[in-house]
């Protein structure tokens, strides 16, 4: 191996292994009545739930009387089929911009391992588009209140993103996501 394939491997792996330079953090202020209605993913870090879903993919948050969130992901697999999951989300208290969310029947909401962290680390003052993730960073979803994202726009989230210490060279775009 030339040296300089080894030097530029080494500053690499170097670049990897530095820490965040901005914090993983959810927002201070999430207004969950703003926040509800439809959303389009633009992106996602795979997840084993999403491995069917190759387009048309939506998240439709509803308030409930109680205080949570009714929560529909959808989207579409490869025959063209709509996929369609339903749970429900709760705030977590001390933290506006953090829920947590379950898929799990409603018998099994006493077990903590169900519920999964929903973090929104970023929000549009405007509540146009979102980037949630999760204290573990295994998980992002940048989503849009429109099927589509100028890709200059979304570059900046992905970069704000990988500032913040996620893997966005694993990102998958559904079809049709960027302008």
């Amino acid at each position: 191996m030339a040296w300089s394939a080894l030097v530029a491997l080494t500053l690499a792996a170097g670049v990897q292994a530095q820490p965040a330079s901005l914090p993983n953090t959810s927002v201070p202020a999430l207004d969950l009545q703003r926040y509800s209605g439809q959303w389009h993913e633009i992106a996602h870090l795979p997840m084993f739930f999403q491995r069917n879903c190759v387009a048309h993919i939506t998240a439709d948050y509803t308030p409930q009387a109680d205080g949570r969130v009714g929560v529909r992901n959808a989207c579409d697999d490869k025959a063209g089929k709509r996929i369609v999951s339903e749970g429900v989300a709760r705030s977590v208290a001390g933290h506006p911009g953090r829920l947590e969310v379950r898929f799990a029947p409603d018998w099994l909401a006493w077990a903590p391992f169900v519920w999964a962290d929903y973090w929104v680390v970023e929000l549009d003052p405007d509540y146009q588009w979102a980037v949630v993730g999760g204290p573990d960073r295994n998980y992002l979803w940048v989503l849009s209140r429109t099927p589509t994202l100028p890709r200059a726009q979304f570059e900046h989230i992905k970069a704000r993103a990988a500032r913040r210490g996620y893997p966005v060279d694993r990102l998958v775009l559904p079809s049709d996501t960027l302008e």
